[in-house]
């Protein structure tokens, strides 16, 4: 990809417990190009997240700390950027849909003056010139009467009312990427249906481009053009969709697409939804060679001692795994 918007360089954050040294994300490196949808998926606690935070500096630092890497914004690593250059480039470049909206908006203001606070952050507009700005946004997310319910507050909208709010008041400022962590959790199918078709909307109207954070298979098939899967703190395999979903090539990838269920087939074959067996490894101690290694109905004994890199083994097409 030639200059991507984002490129995260072997990334490493790490957080000090009094257990231990927890690796959250190990070696992570991944690029989004302009007006590109990057999907990253995994089971939970496997860097997600942790990586999302990483890029906009939402990690708590104590005990959070970056061991290694880079995290390039079009050419300029992050890392090293003080809180002042951080927050100018938050929500005005770079903006973020949180995964859960109720615990992301403050109970104590109005929506629309949480969105009018970071445009005139941002954007020096007047506060009345923000606050039509804000009615201007969530009409543009189809919440309606938006003239009346910009003074409502977080607990009078529904679950999927409030994530458009947070859709709104992350695209106020227009930012080149959007990154939406888990956009659809805990909502009924209809109304992820409706926010994943107005990411798909807003992304065209702004031309922006979008992370999306999330472990629902059947979501990265309809809304991503690249997938990167993660496991354990560790991208395992990278391709395009329709790549992926055709030649899977680690065994992870392939268990994850196994368990997704097939309405086609069920109305003539009766089977139960396969598992992946074990669990995720500690990683407070992971161990060594492949970390799916003991889950792996291939596994041999180099996986168990040696880590495979992550290598090109199609074009456009990553995987770590010996085999």
């Amino acid at each position: 990809m030639a200059d991507p918007l984002l490129d995260i360089r072997d990334l490493k954050t790490w957080f000090r417990t009094e257990d231990g040294l927890v690796r959250a994300v190990d070696g992570v490196s991944m690029s989004i190009g302009a007006g590109e949808t990057l999907a990253v998926v995994g089971e939970s606690g496997c860097g997600k997240t942790v990586t999302a935070r990483s890029v906009l500096k939402l990690i708590d630092m104590p005990p959070g700390q970056f061991a290694g890497g880079q995290i390039l914004w079009r050419g300029r690593d992050l890392i090293p950027l003080p809180p002042a250059e951080m927050d100018k480039i938050r929500a005005r470049e770079i903006a973020m849909v949180f995964q859960e909206p109720m615990t992301s908006l403050n109970p104590v203001y109005p929506v629309g003056q949480q969105i009018a606070e970071s445009l005139r952050t941002h954007e020096g507009l007047s506060r009345k010139a923000a606050l039509d700005e804000a009615v201007a946004m969530l009409r543009l997310v189809q919440i309606s009467n938006p003239e009346r319910r910009v003074h409502d507050y977080p607990h009078q909208f529904s679950g999927g009312m409030r994530q458009r709010v947070m859709i709104a008041l992350a695209l106020a400022c227009k930012p080149k990427l959007l990154i939406a962590d888990e956009p659809t959790t805990a909502l009924d199918v209809t109304i992820q249906a409706q926010i994943l078709e107005l990411l798909v909307e807003m992304k065209e109207r702004f031309g922006m481009a979008i992370m999306l954070i999330t472990h629902a298979m059947g979501v990265v098939a309809e809304t991503a053009q690249r997938v990167v899967v993660m496991y354990a703190g560790k991208v395992v395999e990278e391709a395009t969709v329709e790549d992926l979903f055709a030649h899977p090539r680690h065994p992870y990838t392939q268990g994850l697409i196994r368990s997704i269920p097939r309405v086609d087939a069920s109305a003539t074959v009766r089977r139960r939804l396969e598992q992946i067996p074990g669990t995720v490894p500690n990683l407070l101690n992971p161990p060594e060679g492949c970390r799916f290694a003991a889950r792996c109905g291939f596994a041999v004994e180099t996986c168990r001692k040696v880590e495979p890199p992550l290598r090109e083994v199609a074009p456009g097409h990553k995987a770590a795994c010996v085999l």
